[in-house]
């Protein structure tokens, strides 16, 4: 059967999912804001929609003018790519009641994820490891509960994420007004003002498994990424495999993962995320991305599965291509993310006219954009530019053919992370393997200030 995908996103996502659809011989139609009509997707789409204005909520997470849109044009499924309506239970059931396939788990997995409660008692019950915490009621409940974690605590948004409702609290008499701040802003945010307790891991590693369900019953592991160098929530750099975890810690990891994704019937995409304690060297059950990641690239360069074409295809019904006994992991990829902000001012997004626009032409890059010289960067939406993916036979290779990637990239008319991207990529901590998630909050000043050779 011939198919017709509605692409619901924008950027660099929206190019890749046109792309495996052209490979499958699906046809596409892309959604745009009146901002977005001269992008790269748009060139590519096969049809192009004005959805509404420049304001995501008047064009990318309007629910109605996108089902509209892919209504009238024929489309049998949506792919929503990454953010904007990519968790929306509601945008799920909307696309089943006008007949169309939601490139995405069912709604209900969906409402289960959405809650990052709902997801740990999940995981709790089928014997994956979570991180000492819970959620109380009274004030009196919070600091019993944040006593018997022991502090530091992290408090967290039940619903959401990016940093919002979420608070480092490290003594009981911060403790109180953390709590109230924490579920105003989760409130705010995500119009659901739970929240609850963890124990905060200073040295901690952020590990993520693949995994990808059929409706056949069928569920695979390709494997984990690491996500550690992020700043504020917000990841930087990612690289495929996770280099420093023990094998049988590993295996536990993988493990995990499957009994998620069985346990929910998991069908499509999705990212099942731990915290690992290297001190103790333990994991800890954070939650489940039900969708297509941002760094799913290194994945599929260590294992040669094209993620977006078998995400599709199971999606529309069709059996995995490939068992777990199928996938074997070769080599080591790296991660960057290029953006329009500026290092030196606290990662400021920077829009504008892009003037140059040179990456590397060395071999054993891949580089997923939008970007093209004379595009115009807008000011409406996050500022991820591109994703330059490095492949290697091992880690230390990787590393250096990153480096020379970021060296000779040349971008103008905008100011770029890629000074950051060249530090961190030569820092010692990095190459050898010894950031966690805190490690650029602290330092991001101290790396600017260095010399990069």
């Amino acid at each position: 059967m011939n198919h017709r995908v509605f692409v619901a996103n924008r950027g660099e996502i929206a190019v890749r999912i046109i792309e495996a659809c052209d490979r499958l011989g699906f046809e596409t139609v892309l959604g745009v804001s009146t901002a977005d009509k001269d992008t790269l997707a748009a060139k590519r789409a096969g049809r192009v929609l004005v959805l509404g204005g420049p304001r995501p909520g008047d064009s990318y997470l309007n629910m109605d003018a996108v089902v509209q849109a892919a209504v009238s044009t024929g489309c049998t499924a949506v792919h929503p790519g990454y953010g904007f309506l990519s968790e929306r239970p509601a945008f799920a059931d909307l696309c089943a009641e006008n007949g169309l396939v939601f490139v995405g788990p069912s709604p209900d997995a969906l409402r289960a994820l959405g809650d990052k409660l709902t997801a740990r008692h999940l995981a709790e019950s089928v014997g994956v490891p979570v991180s000492a915490g819970g959620t109380a009621q009274s004030a009196e409940q919070v600091r019993e509960l944040a006593e018997s974690i022991g502090y530091p605590v992290l408090i967290k948004a039940a619903h959401g994420g990016g940093g919002r409702g979420m608070k480092l609290v490290t003594s009981a008499a911060e403790l109180a007004e953390a709590w109230q701040v924490a579920s105003a802003e989760a409130e705010a945010s995500f119009g659901d003002g739970t929240v609850f307790l963890e124990r905060f891991v200073t040295d901690a590693k952020h590990v993520e498994v693949q995994i990808i369900g059929d409706r056949h019953g069928h569920r695979v592991h390709l494997g984990e990424r690491e996500c550690s160098v992020q700043y504020r929530y917000q990841k930087v750099v990612e690289e495929a495999p996770c280099a420093a975890l023990p094998e049988s810690t590993r295996a536990l990891l993988h493990a995990s993962a499957l009994k998620i994704a069985e346990a929910l019937d998991y069908v499509g995409l999705g990212t099942v995320e731990f915290l690992y304690d290297v001190d103790r060297d333990e994991l800890a059950f954070l939650e489940v991305n039900p969708r297509l990641q941002v760094e799913h690239p290194v994945t599929e360069a260590v294992t040669g599965v094209d993620l977006v074409r078998e995400q599709l295809l199971v999606t529309l019904g069709e059996p995995l291509s490939f068992t777990q006994a199928d996938i074997s992991l070769t080599g080591h990829a790296i991660e960057c993310r290029i953006t329009a902000q500026d290092p030196e001012q606290d990662l400021r997004p920077s829009p504008g006219t892009v003037t140059r626009w040179r990456p590397s032409a060395a071999g054993g890059l891949r580089l997923d954009t939008h970007i093209y010289e004379g595009y115009r960067f807008p000011p409406f939406y996050d500022a991820l530019m591109g994703k330059q993916i490095a492949w290697a036979p091992d880690r230390a290779a990787a590393i250096t053919r990153m480096e020379g990637a970021l060296a000779a990239f040349e971008i103008g008319g905008v100011t770029t992370s890629l000074p950051l991207l060249r530090r961190i990529l030569a820092h010692p901590d990095y190459q050898t393997n010894a950031v966690t998630t805190h490690w650029l909050n602290g330092d991001l000043d101290n790396l600017m200030a260095q010399e990069v050779h």
